[in-house]
């Protein structure tokens, strides 16, 4: 098939690896434009896509927007089959959803109709769902509505945000392969109506850990905003959570209890287990209150 791949984060990377190693004819690689990144955030840095696209040989284009008529000239220039779409994040017009011979195709990292839009993997654990999965689904203007023509499950079963996305980007990465290898077999199968939900983009004052709710909430919270970490102050400095338990508790919400760093929550209590203050690693409780005083008594 010629192709056209479109993706952004490291979680599109497994499909543009295993479209190649299948034998597919990738066209040119989209992508987010170049952010400022590094040490000191000022050189602009590629996106995980553009850098694997390069290395591979194959020709990037970074615009800003696919709205304008010389952009939308230039896609259907390229004479695709199909495009392959893996979290791009940006809007693709009608243009361009109408370009490729077959139209375009997403990978998206929920069970659909349930967690459209841009965060499905973190609302998944964040709301305490037993499974998700991936779909790919048949691309059409509105957001995530689109038919779906194969779909994966796993279940979340105490994973993280990083360790769920990794899983989700390897099944989706697979199961592209298997429907664009034979777009016949896999019909496009119209989502149902109900148990629709939307996955908000994460907003940074989530990360917040909030100990008034129940101590299953916070840990789920601990897990989905991993990465980048949910966090808590103490000494005028945020630490980060990466992993905690929940155990049985019952004290003032926001208490520390011992000195193990048991925090009461407003039901039961969390314990962290791995953690992380800003520019150190990532580290036990025992590490980090060994030079870091967090005593029985605190209100975090």
């Amino acid at each position: 098939m010629r192709i056209v791949f479109m993706g952004t984060p490291e979680f599109a990377v497994p499909a543009l690896d295993a479209l190649i190693e299948a034998g597919h004819d990738i066209l040119a690689a989209y992508s987010q434009p170049p952010r400022p990144g590094g040490r000191r955030g000022r050189a602009l840095v590629p996106s995980p896509v553009q850098q694997r696209a390069e290395a591979l040989g194959i020709a990037v284009r970074t615009p800003v927007s696919l709205k304008r008529a010389d952009e939308q000239a230039a896609f259907a220039g390229l004479d695709a089959d199909v495009a392959v779409v893996a979290a791009y994040g940006l809007i693709l017009p009608r243009a361009i959803l109408d370009a490729p011979r077959q139209g375009c195709l997403n990978i998206h990292g929920s069970l659909l109709p349930r967690w459209r839009g841009a965060a499905p993997i973190q609302r998944a654990i964040e709301a305490g769902d037993a499974e998700t999965g991936v779909g790919i689904m048949q691309m059409e203007a509105g957001l995530d509505t689109g038919p779906v023509r194969l779909e994966g499950r796993t279940p979340i079963a105490g994973k993280t945000a990083g360790e769920l996305t990794a899983e989700l980007a390897a099944l989706g990465a697979r199961l592209m392969v298997t429907v664009v290898s034979d777009l016949a077999a896999y019909p496009p199968v119209a989502q149902i109506e109900h148990g629709v939900t939307y996955a908000a983009k994460i907003a940074k004052e989530e990360l917040k850990l909030g100990f008034a709710k129940d101590a299953a909430a916070v840990e789920r919270q601990v897990r989905a905003f991993h990465p980048p970490g949910a966090w808590f102050e103490a000494n005028g400095e945020r630490v980060r959570v990466l992993a905690a338990d929940v155990v049985a508790a019952t004290a003032e919400a926001g208490d520390v209890l011992d000195d193990q760093l048991t925090i009461v929550c407003g039901t039961g209590a969390i314990r962290p287990t791995l953690v992380q203050r800003a520019g150190r690693g990532v580290m036990t409780v025992d590490e980090l209150l060994r030079g870091f005083s967090i005593p029985p008594g605190t209100r975090l």
